[in-house]
This record gives structure tokens, C-alpha cells and sequence, in this order.
């Protein structure tokens, strides 16, 4: 995948600002993959440049800080500018493009040419597909481009002509085209606890949809190397029972929400570390179908135990503790050791002394660990603080368990000797008394 970081130009018109982003456009060179990924060396991509006009209205952001966008001043046939005029369907959270260049945030833009259902290449007006997504979080989109009717400076003056594309091109060397239909995410990647619910956020806008027409929905799930269909549905607006298959228990999508509102996504209840992956919504209406892509991570923190509640050392005989990390998920997990005698101000790592035990995974995915550290009376006298600290992905912080280390306790056998000897004692010292009298 080639990430281009879409330079950002924005000017008030008269509806809102314009967005502007560099992009490139896809041609199959042979071999497989598809928009988005795939084999990168199988396509041949050329720079071009797309151009939202009015993207989003009443923009807030102050005039002094546009910067205008302006076709080149000699339109050139060998340009690649998509021109996207003022849109013609709603894109759901499109200002978040305005502020991606001040955030810091990389747009990935990619084209290529579409064909709609019973349609050929050469089929007019020419269609486009075009992806943009934020990377890190944020939209994601996936744009049918439609072309538009150019005109030409006067009616006997030759019109401009796309070299690659063929197509005819504005006066501003642009080639027009309109949205006709989005499918969109606006969380393309969602993390979730087992045992959680979550809804996968999709959905669709399309222009000049026909009353009563029917929305294809697919939900599928692709996770290392393996996939199967999640959930489909077709819906109309007259439906009062649409068809639909589910393939998980707790799964369901609104057919009422997809029609109405064109709100495509999906709900799960009760989730696995099986259900972690790819999901793929495809949704399809008219002559038109795309997809967005949704990634769902299962996520468990590990719980973190010692073995010993309190360690003392009674003699010289090294004294093993061991950290238990219990049911977590995903696998990376990271334990530190640390400790800090009563001379110490600060903590000294022992990492490299400890030992680790083979992963264990439980029949629900999850993982189990263990660190073991060898403690020495030498080294760690009474009064030595010992921690174990777990980071892994599920913790916002790392999660650390302790304990001290306590002054040996006096021996029994010690005070039996003792206790021994003064009987004694007073056994002969009244023996002696009783000889003298």
C-alpha cells in the first residue's frame, strides 16, 4: 500500500471550505490484490490530485489560515485532478479531513476506475472508486465517482482530453465528477474486552436512490488466512420480514436503520478471542456496490498474583518467588522484576536474573505466564521491597504486585533450649538447697 501524507488546502467558497489531497491513481498491472493493499508491485500508480468542493459547510476555521486551492494556470493534459463539485449526498464526519494536516494526521488517498453493475469500461459517464482513509483513527471512506458533462470555453474551441483517461476535461484542465455513492466508517478500528459487546460502525449514502429498492448487506470476517460470512441481509422499505442469514449467536444489523437511514452496522453480544479480525462491510444498492473495512481487537489484561503473600529468610537457603500473569489476550506481555533494599533510594531492575515459563493457552484463547526471580539473604536483607510489574496492551498502565521482605522469626527450638536449661537450673538450684538443709 503506498502512503502518500495528502497535502491540505482549504478555501471558503460560497457554500464551505474545499478540501484537497494528493492521491494516486491505480492501474492493474497484472497479478491480483485490490484497492487499499494487496501486491503493490502488481499495479502501476500515478500521482494525481482529488479536490472536494464545499465539503463541509460553515467551516470553522478563520479565513487568515486558508490557503486557496488553484488549477494550474495552463491546463495540461497529462494532470491528473479529480475535481469533486459540491457534494451531492451527505458524507458523515468530512470535516475530520479539514483538521487532519494540523493534526498530524497521515491521508491515505487511492483511485481507480469503476464499473457499476450491467456496465463496461467504456460505458458513459465514467465511474471511479476512490478510498481515503485517516490514518490512527478517523474516517474512512469509500467514494463512487461519477463524471460530469464539461463545457467547453466556446462552442467551436477543441476540448481538452484526459492522456491517460481519455476523458474530456473542464476549462480549468479538472475532470469533473460527483458522489453518488459512499460507504463510510467512522471507527474503522475498535478494541473490545471478551465477554464485551460492540457494534461495528458502517454505512452508506447514495444519490437518486429509487423508492422501494433493495439494500444487499454483507458482513464477513477474515482472520489469519480464514474467512465466512458473519451475517447478510436484503431489505426494502415495504419489508416487513427481510431476508436474512446469521452465522454467530448474538449477532443482528437493523433492517428498518439500514433502509431508512443507511446505517449498515453491525451488533455483537458476548464476544471470543474468536471473534477478533477483518471485518468487511459490503453493502449494495442500485448499480452501485463497495465496501469499508472494520478492525475488531479483543483485548483481556492479565490478572497478577505472587506465590507468597510475605518471605523471610530463616538461614543462608535462596528463596524462589514466582509472578503468575492469568488469562490475558492478545500474547505480547512483558514482566519486569525490580527491587529496593531499605539503603537504596531507588529501584534496581533484576529483569535479567528472573526466568520465564512457557506460554499456556486456555481452551477460551486466552494466555497464562509465569516469572520466576531466585531471592538471596545476602542481597535482599529485611525490609527489601520486591515488585513484579506486567505491562501488556490491555493495561493503560502497567500493573505491579509486591511484597517486603521480613526479619526472620526466632527459631522454636531455640526458646525450647532455653526454657530447658532454666528448668534445670531451678531443678538444681532446689536440689542444692534441699542437700544443704
Amino acid at each position: 500500500m503506498l502512503s502518500i501524507l495528502g497535502f491540505l488546502s482549504l478555501v471558503y467558497g460560497l457554500e464551505g471550505a474545499d478540501v484537497v489531497l494528493s492521491c494516486s491513481l491505480i492501474e492493474e498491472g497484472g497479478g491480483m490484490g485490490g484497492l487499499m493493499g494487496g501486491g503493490g508491485a502488481m499495479f502501476k500508480r500515478t500521482p494525481s490530485t482529488l479536490v472536494f468542493r464545499d465539503l463541509v459547510e460553515n467551516a470553522d476555521l478563520s479565513p487568515e489560515l486558508v490557503t486557496p486551492y488553484n488549477p494550474p494556470e495552463t491546463p495540461n493534459a497529462d494532470d491528473l485532478i479529480f475535481e469533486l463539485m459540491l457534494p451531492s449526498i451527505h458524507i458523515p464526519n468530512a470535516d475530520l479531513l479539514l483538521h487532519a494536516d494540523c493534526n498530524e494526521q497521515e491521508v491515505v488517498c487511492e483511485i481507480s476506475r469503476y464499473v457499476p453493475r450491467d456496465a463496461d469500461m467504456d460505458s458513459r459517464p465514467a465511474h471511479f472508486i476512490s478510498s481515503v482513509q485517516l490514518v490512527g483513527g478517523g474516517i474512512s471512506l469509500t467514494l463512487v465517482l461519477q463524471t460530469l458533462h464539461s463545457e467547453t470555453a466556446q462552442p467551436d474551441t477543441q476540448p481538452l482530453v484526459q492522456s491517460k483517461l481519455n476523458l474530456t476535461l473542464s476549462q480549468s484542465g479538472t475532470l469533473l465528477t460527483e458522489v453518488v455513492f459512499v460507504v463510510f466508517s467512522r471507527v474503522p478500528s475498535i478494541v473490545a474486552p471478551i465477554g464485551g459487546d460492540v457494534l461495528l460502525d458502517c454505512g452508506f449514502r447514495q444519490k437518486d436512490s429509487v423508492p422501494g429498492q433493495e439494500v444487499a448487506l454483507e458482513w464477513r470476517l477474515q482472520h489469519r488466512g480464514n474467512g465466512r460470512k458473519i451475517l447478510q441481509m436484503n431489505a426494502k422499505e415495504t419489508d416487513m420480514a427481510p431476508d436474512v442469514f446469521v452465522d454467530r449467536e448474538g449477532t443482528s444489523a437493523e433492517a428498518d436503520l439500514l433502509v431508512r437511514d443507511g446505517n449498515a452496522s453491525l451488533a455483537m453480544q458476548g464476544l471470543k478471542v474468536t471473534d477478533e479480525g477483518t471485518y468487511i462491510c459490503t453493502v449494495g444498492s442500485g448499480d452501485f456496490q463497495t465496501q469499508q473495512i472494520v478492525q475488531l481487537h479483543i483485548t483481556q489484561p492479565p490478572h497478577v498474583t505472587l506465590s507468597e503473600e510475605k518471605l523471610t529468610f530463616q538461614d543462608s537457603t535462596p528463596q524462589k518467588l514466582s509472578c503468575h500473569c492469568n488469562r490475558y489476550y492478545p500474547l505480547d506481555v512483558q514482566v519486569d522484576w525490580f527491587t529496593q533494599t531499605p539503603s537504596e533510594e531507588e529501584p534496581v531492575s533484576f529483569t535479567r536474573e528472573s526466568s520465564l515459563s512457557s506460554h499456556r493457552q486456555h481452551s477460551d484463547g486466552t494466555f497464562s505466564l509465569s516469572s520466576y526471580l531466585t531471592l538471596r539473604p545476602n542481597t535482599h536483607p529485611p525490609g527489601t521491597v520486591v515488585t513484579c510489574r506486567v505491562s501488556h496492551p490491555a493495561l493503560e498502565i502497567s500493573s505491579d504486585v509486591s511484597l517486603t521482605v521480613d526479619k526472620p522469626e526466632p527459631r522454636k527450638g531455640f526458646w525450647t533450649v532455653i526454657l530447658m536449661l532454666a528448668i534445670s537450673g531451678l531443678f538444681l538450684y532446689q536440689a542444692f538447697r534441699g542437700a544443704e538443709n
